[in-house]
């Protein structure tokens, strides 16, 4: 069994499989091929192998530039941080512009013990009508 891939990036040249699906730059498919003709291809366009879907047989890799694999690293990492952490708790509480007095106590409240409780709190404030 092959190493599992932890990070998108290229593969170099240790590619684990003898038989590949390649997809181009601009996202057609190249169909399936063997491993030193999808390293001759990446080696004429000047671009790199990445490995795409691994579960799939055969495991599909992409021909990418430099750029376009560190703009897919940005993108996944940006899709990792607005992703809740596994054991934090978000809480959200919304106010009103025409909220009352006591209302609003009762709100703060809430939002202090949850503060308390380490809890991540997300706070909206709506115009009223």
């Amino acid at each position: 069994q092959p190493k599992r891939k932890a990070a998108f990036g290229s593969v170099g040249r240790r590619i684990p499989y003898r038989i590949l699906h390649v997809i181009n730059q601009d996202g057609e498919s190249l169909g399936s091929m063997h491993r030193a003709e999808a390293l001759r291809l990446m080696d004429e366009r000047g671009l790199k192998l990445v490995l795409v879907r691994e579960n799939v047989d055969p495991p599909v890799y992409r021909l990418m530039t430099g750029q376009q694999i560190h703009e897919e690293q940005l993108k996944r990492a940006e899709k990792k941080k607005a992703s809740p952490k596994p054991g934090v708790v978000q809480k959200e509480l919304s106010f009103s512009s025409a909220i009352a007095k006591n209302d609003l106590e009762i709100k703060t409240k809430q939002l202090a013990q949850w503060i308390e409780k380490k809890h991540h709190v997300k706070v909206t404030i709506r115009q009223a009508k």
